[in-house]
């Protein structure tokens, strides 16, 4: 994500717990052709304050450099831990004993998940009325299992949410097609009867490729009146398989 569309985003999220306008608690009519809603976590209904994110103060409050954290686990471990081909703490534990031997998993993890954890009740809000209009909704995100069962469980979006589909879980992250694919299929749904929110654009580009209904999501428009906008447009016909 660029520099400035971030701190737009930031800017827009110090915001989002006002009181909504009409225009943002409007209803989703029951008429439209989307019968469920896919959003993504991170960007999404999660929006951290700082443009750094969760480990702007990692050196100073656990004494581990980003930088650092990211060449020694980051960036040789990650993408098997988000596929789920391995756990995250058999992967996080080696690398902090050489880079901080002082700092265990469990602390780091703690640390990690309880300071990237700032819902957008904003868009939380806006879920309510489409969810009451008979819209299934889904977290459609890059997660691996243990932060999954996180945000699920102790952030309470089980409660907002019908079910959640994620990359450990699935074998396949966005904007691999497989990923569209899979969530489509364990939704029991067609691809065009899916609408789906990203703050990615190669996500939103990569749904539509598979024929749901996307759109960029930064804050600034009303959900419903997204919705309703791609639900006017002909479907997009999904690719055969």
């Amino acid at each position: 994500m660029s520099g400035s569309r971030r701190d737009a985003m930031h800017a827009m999220a110090r915001g989002r717990d006002k009181p909504l306008g009409k225009a943002f608690r409007r209803p989703y009519p029951r008429h439209m052709r989307f019968k469920a809603l896919m959003v993504d976590v991170d960007g999404v209904v999660i929006v951290h304050p700082d443009p750094q994110g969760w480990a702007a103060h990692l050196e100073r409050d656990l004494g581990v450099s980003p930088s650092l954290l990211q060449s020694a686990f980051f960036a040789p471990h990650w993408p098997d831990i988000i596929l789920g081909r391995a756990s995250l703490r058999e992967r996080l534990a080696p690398a902090l004993a050489k880079i901080a031997p002082e700092l265990d998993a469990d602390r780091l993890i703690r640390y990690w998940f309880e300071n990237d954890a700032h819902l957008d009740h904003g868009l939380l809000a806006q879920l309510e009325p489409i969810r009451a209009g008979g819209v299934k909704l889904y977290l459609a995100t890059v997660q691996e299992h243990e932060r999954a069962r996180y945000i699920w469980g102790e952030l309470a979006l089980k409660r907002h949410f019908d079910g959640m589909h994620y990359a450990a879980e699935l074998g396949f992250a966005k904007p691999e097609a497989r990923f569209f694919r899979a969530a489509a299929e364990r939704s029991g749904l067609s691809p065009d009867e899916i609408f789906f929110i990203d703050d990615k654009q190669a996500n939103v580009e990569a749904a539509r490729r598979e024929g749901w209904g996307a759109a960029l999501w930064d804050g600034s428009r009303s959900l419903a009146v997204l919705m309703a906008e791609q639900a006017a447009l002909p479907p997009i016909p999904s690719p055969r398989p």
